[in-house]
């Protein structure tokens, strides 16, 4: 207990920044993303499942796709606070999360960051119900395991602020793609247009609020992973 409540010693300077060059190539180009940006689906459809749950919901399942989509299942009123909050966290959970691990990590806490993502990753796996999902969990939550049972201070520090590097920036990116197929008149269904059903507030302002998020998230934790 008192390895994981414990604090680590500060990284190198440049070790911080090399994490932050791996984690903006893992996210800008279509290549990699189209990998890389399944860790975004878990960490968006964990949110709207998270939230589902304290908001009062009954979490049914969630559902992670192999072209990176998800869907999360709950009951309960079809309207009201409550299903508004979880349709509003799937976009703005990636970046929250990044910023509460720069927290964490700018309080020197790089192991216990490592056993609350497994914790969260192992709560989700109950959740999946499908093939693809539970694999892709697993093996994000094997790496996670692996990595703060097995190697050395600075190999889980490296990977801890990887992590979170790219949450923080890869939470910036999928509010855009939202935008470029609002453009098209191809997202009907998705979290914006949602949220406008039940608030009647335009979908334009809730996708100016995933941004909004998104990048003052990578702004804030950005400071804080850099030390400034």
């Amino acid at each position: 207990m008192d390895r994981i409540f414990g604090t680590q010693p500060d990284p190198d300077q440049w070790l911080v920044i090399g994490t932050a060059a791996i984690a903006l190539a893992a996210v800008v180009p279509h290549g990699l993303w189209r990998l890389s940006r399944n860790a975004v689906t878990i960490a968006h459809e964990g949110g709207h499942g998270l939230v589902a749950l304290l908001t009062g919901r009954r979490l049914d399942g969630i559902r992670l796709h192999s072209d990176t989509s998800g869907l999360t299942v709950s009951r309960g009123k079809p309207h009201g606070l409550g299903m508004i909050l979880t349709a509003a966290a799937g976009y703005t959970a990636p970046p929250l999360l990044g910023l509460g691990g720069a927290a964490l990590l700018a309080a020197n806490h790089i192991t216990l960051l490592l056993w609350a993502v497994s914790a969260l990753l192992i709560a989700m796996l109950v959740m999946i119900r499908n093939a693809y999902g539970a694999l892709t969990v697993i093996v994000t939550g094997a790496a996670f395991v692996l990595i703060s049972w097995l190697t050395t201070p600075d190999v889980q520090s490296a990977f801890a602020y990887t992590a979170v590097w790219f949450l923080l920036i890869g939470g910036v990116r999928p509010a855009f793609e939202l935008q470029a197929k609002r453009r098209r008149h191809n997202s009907g269904d998705s979290d914006a247009d949602q949220l406008a059903r039940l608030t009647h507030v335009p979908a334009t302002l809730w996708l100016l609020l995933f941004h909004v998020v998104s990048l003052c998230c990578l702004l804030g934790g950005g400071r804080w992973l850099l030390g400034l």
